[in-house]
């Protein structure tokens, strides 16, 4: 059995003025000598542009998560949550007075907050958890402090007093690592992605 590398097939030329027959003198060579280079190389200077733009941004993307403090972190696993959580409960009322969104809040979104029931200053363990954060109006949460009371009544109608003591009870401390908080956004954001695919 011969050990000798195969001779390369004979191509056409890309150019297409050009479509001479050669055989390529390196892997990826598609035109037949330097002068149809020289002709086909504007036509891929936007293509090699872009791939060394994307190539940038990914380098950038990468030198920005690298330099995140875990408090950026936290606010972008925060805000998945509560985007998922505005999305589950779209045809639910507020948790706390029962209000509903009208045509324009439903394209606006901007009378809709994700509240929690314990508080992430009192319960910071329970920050990400969707038994204790639910659709809740501006009102309510940010002008009535989250109007409490009437959440409690609600809160035990929508999940069962059980598991309003279960919220209610003690919890370990806990200190989520950045690890941690990347792998809740990734999987809350995908969570979003589902009900929205299943919403179209």
């Amino acid at each position: 059995m011969s050990l000798t590398a195969r001779k390369p097939r004979p191509k056409k030329c890309r150019v297409e003025t050009c479509g001479a027959a050669f055989v390529p003198a390196r892997l990826g060579q598609a035109v037949c000598s330097p002068a149809c280079a020289m002709i086909d190389a504007p036509k891929n200077q936007e293509k090699a542009r872009k791939a060394i733009h994307q190539r940038e941004r990914r380098e950038i993307k990468v030198r920005k998560e690298k330099l995140k403090s875990r408090a950026e972190h936290l606010r972008e696993a925060q805000a998945a949550v509560n985007e998922f959580v505005r999305l589950r409960d779209a045809d639910l009322p507020c948790i706390s007075c029962d209000s509903m969104p009208n045509d324009n809040d439903l394209m606006t979104g901007s009378r809709w907050d994700a509240g929690h029931y314990r508080s992430v200053g009192a319960c910071p363990e329970l920050r990400f958890e969707p038994l204790n954060i639910h659709r809740q109006c501006v009102k309510c949460n940010r002008n009535l402090s989250g109007n409490a009371v009437e959440y409690r009544i609600r809160l035990v109608q929508r999940i069962g007093a059980e598991t309003v003591a279960w919220l209610e009870g003690p919890h370990p401390a806990r200190k989520f690592t950045v690890e941690e908080i990347k792998a809740i956004k990734a999987e809350y954001r995908s969570k979003t992605r589902e009900l929205k695919g299943r919403a179209a």
